[in-house]
């Protein structure tokens, strides 16, 4: 970044922020204090109307704003396949808004910036292959739960959990305060305080039905914030498995969450992963077929083979 599209960005930063420091400048810049200072002053010779506060920062005068920038190919290209990701996700409120961006956009470019991002895009292209496609109800869901997070209430639903309770059950009411949503391999997750378990949860949108929007409301506890927010890793069963190199691809092109290290052997690997139980992987061992062997734990290789057992009898 040079010094011209460094104090540009400065200005854009002190006009969505109301005061900044100069060491949190020179932090997001990767540059000096000093240089900073000097940003600061050829900015403010130029008339821009930069107030300093000693011991605050800086912000700019009330009032003042930028005037619109231009966008070359290449960033108007990240904005509208931005755009095309939120059609494809979100719920249809956003939609719009996404469709309405898009056309204001398209709007605002030059002709050869145009010309050139549409031509830049079509030789990309988003495909969700391996990955769920977002379904209506989820789509339906999300635009509930986005209110209700906005609106601090509460809300209810009955849950399908990948694997059973320790009663056998799977399914279960529950009322949770949602704190947010994020999107984790092609799936909404919703991040929640849950009135049953008393603790902090992550619910999938697409295990639920019968979602309601509470009256009942709901204060954020202090100091959380999503974007920093890391749930604790309780994945403490180690599975050893010998794998076929052969398949090598298929384990680690998955991106494999349960996936810790692949160790290379003289005529196999040897795969680790980490899980809370073990019928978290029992699908992707029987998928992986006669390929790999599970060496450990030795309760999870007689899953294994009743499993193959009761496949065998079924064909």
């Amino acid at each position: 970044m040079n010094k011209t599209e460094r104090q540009l960005a400065i200005t854009l930063e002190l006009q969505r922020s109301k005061v900044l420091r100069a060491e949190d400048l020179a932090a997001q810049f990767e540059t000096s204090v000093r240089t900073i200072y000097r940003d600061i002053q050829a900015l403010s010779e130029a008339g821009v109307p930069i107030v300093g506060s000693p011991g605050q920062g800086y912000s700019l005068m009330e009032g003042y704003f930028l005037p619109p920038v231009g966008f070359t190919a290449e960033e108007a290209v990240a904005l509208l396949m931005g755009t095309d990701f939120i059609e494809q996700r979100l719920d249809a409120e956003y939609g719009s808004y996404s469709k309405a961006a898009k056309r204001k956009i398209e709007a605002i470019l030059p002709e050869t910036v145009r010309s050139e991002s549409t031509r830049v895009r079509e030789t990309m292209r988003l495909l969700h292959t391996g990955e769920p496609l977002t379904s209506e109800k989820e789509r339906e869901y999300l635009a509930e739960v986005r209110r209700a997070i906005l609106e601090r209430c509460k809300i209810s639903f009955k849950y399908v959990k990948k694997i059973p309770e320790s009663d056998g059950n799977r399914d279960s009411r529950r009322k949770i305060a949602p704190y947010g949503l994020t999107f984790v391999q092609g799936n909404w997750i919703l991040v929640a305080h849950c009135d049953l378990r008393q603790d902090v949860r992550h619910f999938r949108l697409s295990r639920m039905t019968e979602l309601a929007v509470l009256e009942e409301r709901f204060s954020m506890p202090p100091g959380f914030n999503l974007s920093r927010y890391r749930p604790p890793d309780d994945r403490n069963v180690l599975v050893l498995v010998r794998v076929n190199p052969k398949i090598t691809d298929k384990i680690t092109e998955n991106g494999n969450y349960y996936l810790e290290a692949i160790e290379e052997r003289k005529n196999d690997l040897l795969a680790t992963f980490r899980v809370r139980q073990t019928e978290e992987l029992l699908p992707y061992v029987l998928g992986w077929g006669g390929d790999v062997e599970v060496l450990e734990p030795e309760a999870f290789r007689r899953q294994v083979r009743e499993e193959a057992e009761k496949i065998f009898k079924r064909y």
